[in-house]
């Protein structure tokens, strides 16, 4: 099927005019990045301009912030194969630039970009030695300084995937740097020699046209010639961090779109939604670094997002054959005032007075928990608020007072009343005081009985991306031959000492205090398996057998001396028996003889 082999090429519109990054061929070898409308323009046909696969096309409205009215930008993020070393076959990540007003020049790259400039993108984790290539870009516009807007990148690296960040002062910098030059023996290396005036490669800004420049085409034919031959850069645009934001690993990062929300407390916030199969919010502050706070399954069989696209108030995304959106201030799975704030979610805080986790935006400052403190939790099981009533009356009226007040605070959850009346002939009063309780979810303890020595899956599964730690009888579970800690379960194989109680709890810092939360609780029971049964029945039974043989051999020998002593006492009895008559026999001769 032709739609699984052919990936869609990146292009932008703005004021009527369409950008596009594509090949021209129908081997796909030739590319080029071309503006079309009333002034199209294109890229050169030369491998040294482009020679791989673009991703993404970004605006930067420059002009709006500038100081000399520099002409706005566009930028091109695509993956290529490395020139700077002969015979290299190494993919690398770039960035090219282009200035929107271009047109070409008068008779030296005319209907080309004369500004096309590009250089390396680096984005550092994984092998040494290894390039990670952009998958998708996403340019954060700073509404006050232009230059402080970023690009946000994710990047691949099999098995990982990463984001990192680039601040558009950085890559102008760059741009403003040495550039290349190829030489006779087929490599790259620093041009060193003169750099013409106007500087290759700049946008129109009022220095230039001081100087006659007005557009692209007053430029002298010995600029464009350098910028033809020479277009890129020496140095590598590095991440303003100088690392990662994010390092998942056995992910495969693709489309990302990014928002900043401001929070109650007035502290700003980077949120990036990532399709990886799944849609992953995550996180990023200096502190705290990025935090995956939620994974959503966007389809029954995870497949890559052909589009992802962020309003005021969802996502929307598609790929092949659906399209769909979805709410990203969607906190009704906290379902807990501590899930609620430890996710930590800026879209989200928790509504004491309706005893719910809501969207911050358009909430009040008095009625939302956004935040833990570090010496305490703002959850606690019963938070007084409210007020104080005395109503003073005759009795009568104050039983009904009390019954309507009873009725009417049922109907509302989290809300319990709590009385004290004071009864006297003369006048009667009731002091009336509202709680507040955050409901609290008691965890069931669930009996498993378990077989010695057998192994045994315990499943995991929190609401949140929180890491897990495991416990028994109270004391952290250490990883061992017998104890397999996974991030969804623990591999448990006992011995008869492990019977008890093993608590699965999700683990948040917040603030320099650890949180902890239980998620399930296993009580472990421990059975003699009917192998084990049948080996002690097999010991008992060699012994008895042992014990038995043992009997029969020494019957076997007391029988036998007995039988040896009864024949050597019947041998006596026979050579006495014969001795006797030749005695006789002697006394016969004998007496014979004498008479």
């Amino acid at each position: 099927m032709i739609s699984n082999i052919v990936k869609p090429f990146p292009l932008r519109s703005t004021e009527n005019t369409l950008y596009t990054a594509a090949s021209i061929n129908f081997l796909g070898l030739a590319k080029i990045f071309q503006r079309h409308g009333e002034n199209p323009i294109r890229t050169e046909e030369k491998q040294s301009w482009l020679n791989g696969e673009m991703i993404s096309i970004n605006f930067a409205e420059i002009s709006k912030h500038s100081n000399n009215n520099e002409d706005d930008n566009v930028f091109l993020f695509l993956t290529e194969l490395e020139t700077e070393a002969q015979r290299s076959r190494l993919r690398l990540s770039r960035v090219a630039r282009v200035c929107k007003s271009d047109l070409g020049g008068l008779r030296t790259l005319q209907r080309k970009w004369t500004s096309f400039l590009k250089a390396r993108l680096d984005c550092p984790f994984g092998d040494e030695g290894s390039e990670s290539l952009v998958q998708d870009v996403f340019f954060l516009q700073d509404e006050n300084n232009v230059t402080d807007s970023i690009f946000y990148a994710t990047f691949t690296l099999i098995p990982q995937s990463a984001v990192c960040a680039y601040k558009l002062s950085d890559i102008q910098q760059v741009f403003r740097g040495n550039f290349m030059t190829f030489t006779d023996s087929g490599s790259w290396v620093r041009y060193t020699g003169t750099v013409f005036s106007p500087y290759p490669g700049s946008c129109i800004n009022d220095e230039m046209r001081a100087k006659g420049v007005r557009t692209s085409k007053d430029l002298p034919d010995v600029t464009l010639l350098f910028v033809r031959n020479h277009p890129l850069m020496e140095k590598a645009v590095t991440p303003i961090t100088g690392r990662p934001l994010l390092v998942r690993s056995t992910a495969q990062f693709s489309r990302i779109v990014v928002d900043k929300v401001t929070s109650l407390d007035g502290q700003q916030h980077i949120i990036m939604l990532i399709d990886s199969g799944w849609l992953q919010k995550v996180v990023w502050s200096d502190n705290d670094g990025g935090r995956i706070i939620e994974e959503l399954q966007l389809f029954q069989d995870p497949q890559p997002i052909r589009f992802l696209q962020l309003s005021s108030r969802s996502v929307g995304y598609s790929y092949i054959t659906a399209v769909a959106q979805l709410s990203v201030r969607d906190c009704s799975r906290y379902t807990s005032c501590d899930d609620c704030l430890i996710a930590r979610d800026p879209y989200c805080g928790w509504d004491h007075l309706r005893g719910l986790c809501a969207a911050v935006a358009g909430a009040s400052n008095s009625s939302m928990y956004v935040a833990l403190t570090k010496t305490c939790s703002l959850c606690a099981t019963f938070i007084i608020r409210g007020f104080h009533l005395f109503v003073a009356g005759s009795r009568t009226s104050l039983m009904v007072m009390l019954k309507f007040a009873q009725a009417l605070i049922a109907s509302i959850p989290h809300i319990k009343l709590l009385t004290h009346i004071y009864l006297s002939e003369e006048s009667s009063r009731i002091i009336f005081m509202a709680v507040l309780a955050s409901p609290t979810v008691s965890k069931q303890i669930t009996d498993i009985h378990l077989t010695v020595d057998v192994a045994q899956f315990l499943p995991c599964s929190p609401d949140t991306n929180l890491p897990v730690s495991w416990r028994f009888s109270g004391n952290i579970l250490e990883p061992g031959p017998r104890h397999i800690l996974l991030s969804q379960g623990l591999v448990l194989t006992p011995s008869s000492t492990d019977e008890g109680l093993y608590t699965c709890e999700t683990v948040e810092v917040v603030k320099g205090r650890e949180h902890r939360k239980a998620v399930i609780q296993y009580n472990v029971k421990m059975e003699v398996s009917e192998g084990g049964v049948n080996w002690i029945q097999a010991i008992v039974t060699y012994i008895l057998a042992s014990v038995c043989v043992v009997c029969v051999v020494i019957i076997i020998y007391v029988c036998w001396k007995q039988k040896t002593q009864n024949h050597v006492g019947s041998t006596s009895v026979s050579d006495a028996s014969h001795e006797k008559p030749k005695i006789k026999a002697g006394s016969c001769n004998q007496e014979n003889h004498t008479n």
